[in-house]
């Protein structure tokens, strides 16, 4: 036993990697929007012309999800996480370069070919080490460095834009990814090769054929897993609630600034605090729905019981546009947030038990570009309608999309996968007193 006790603390350094990895990926795809107002004026862009570059990220998101998603399941968490953040951490670097829009698309292009493996990564990481009662909590870990990201990144960007230019913001953060690879590969080498790791491992897998009876772990192909309705109701829900998500991402410092007054230094002090709502659902989220399912619950049904009352929750981001005061909208941001931590954690977990390992990466990477797809597709329609229109309309649907998600979530995902395997594990499998 007393051997086990390190392994489950590398464990739990390497879900800190991740977590660190998925900070990185916002804070780098964030200092764009933080900087929107400097550079549009500066390279002469309107709002149209900053849409396309930003869409210029969502297609090779779009794209490198997938891809990245199935490269991941065939060269491993370790070489596939090294390859993915070292591709965007330089590309970030590359913007310091820019002179004109082109430019500055071609390099939201390559970042966003890089920043495409990196949270199917995060997946496949989490599915690969930890047991399904610890899975929630862990993937809440993982997946809420990104929040970390976006909290940092509007103070540290108009800090480090005060110091160096906004040139010299892309080049720190570009630095910053290449020491993560650097780390990565040390630590995650050295614990592939610690004996005591391939034993709890094995352990993890045995405990999770017993509970999901599921006794094969394969890698079925992208065009079996196409086959499957539940396959394409996730990616459908993607589809759905990302627009929402990238709107927050790429458009709520231009709106502070155009539409609210707020300067670039008001900014960096404001708009890190519906992410750290965020950051806080990511983990309350999955400890919450782990805690569901050692009171009794069955995991699926915890999943989405957290799921439910988040999509419920986002509803209020519909007034954010009508608050009288800067710190109302703002509230009213938070809540959305602070709705998608719960409801992202819980969608990536109920992914990884859902599936095989082998095919995690897969799935996580098709849904996301599904999802990046309709980023895309709104991402280019918001440009348009705030030029001729308002941000009114972008409000309103915002509030009304993770409701829709949910029903399709609860017509397309049942208890039961399509060859007949339960993924309802009895209660009595998760209660405080099992052991691995």
């Amino acid at each position: 036993m007393s051997l086990l006790v390190p392994v489950r603390q590398l464990r739990w350094w390497l879900c800190g990697l991740l977590f660190a990895a998925t900070a990185l990926s916002f804070l780098d795809r964030q200092v764009l929007s933080v900087l929107a107002p400097v550079i549009t004026e500066q390279l002469g862009m309107n709002n149209v012309e900053y849409s396309r570059v930003t869409t210029a990220f969502l297609v090779s998101y779009a794209v490198m999800f997938l891809v990245g998603g199935w490269l991941l399941d065939r060269l491993g968490t370790r070489l596939g996480m090294a390859l993915s953040v070292g591709l965007w951490s330089v590309a970030s670097a590359v913007h310091a370069l820019v002179q004109n829009a082109f430019q500055l698309g071609a390099c939201r292009f390559l970042l966003g070919a890089g920043e495409g493996g990196c949270f199917p990564g995060a997946a496949k990481g989490v599915a690969e080490w930890f047991p399904q009662r610890e899975r929630a909590l862990a993937m809440g870990i993982a997946i809420g460095g990104a929040s970390l990201g976006a909290v940092v990144a509007p103070p540290l960007t108009v800090w480090l834009a005060e110091i160096a230019g906004w040139r010299g913001v892309f080049a720190v953060t570009g630095l910053m990814g290449v020491a993560w690879v650097v780390v990565w590969w040390a630590l995650s080498r050295e614990v592939a090769r610690l004996p005591a790791v391939a034993a709890e491992l094995s352990g993890t897998r045995t405990e999770e054929q017993q509970t999901a009876a599921g006794p094969r772990e394969d890698r079925p192909t992208l065009a079996a897993l196409l086959c499957r309705l539940d396959v394409w109701g996730l990616a459908l829900v993607r589809f759905i609630v990302d627009p929402v998500f990238y709107f927050y991402m790429f458009w709520i410092p231009k709106y502070l600034n155009h539409e609210r007054g707020v300067s670039l230094q008001q900014i960096g002090e404001l708009t890190w605090i519906p992410f750290l709502a965020l950051g806080l659902s990511n983990v309350a989220g999955g400890w919450t729905s782990d805690r569901m399912i050692r009171s009794g619950l069955p995991a699926l049904t915890a999943r989405r019981l957290i799921m439910a009352a988040a999509a419920a929750l986002t509803i209020a981001s519909s007034f954010a546009g009508r608050m009288q005061t800067v710190a109302m909208a703002l509230t009213m941001m938070s809540l959305l947030m602070l709705a998608h931590g719960f409801w992202v954690t819980n969608y990536v977990t109920v992914i990884s038990e859902r599936f095989p390992k082998g095919a995690v990466g897969t799935v996580m990477g098709f849904a996301g570009a599904v999802g990046a797809v309709g980023g895309m597709l709104a991402n280019t329609a918001i440009g348009w309608v705030v030029d001729h229109f308002s941000y009114g309309p972008v409000w309103l649907a915002s509030g009304l999309m993770y409701p829709l998600a949910f029903v399709v979530l609860l017509l397309t995902v049942g208890s039961r996968t399509p060859d007949g395997r339960n993924t309802v594990p009895a209660p009595a499998q998760f209660s405080e007193g099992s052991t691995r």
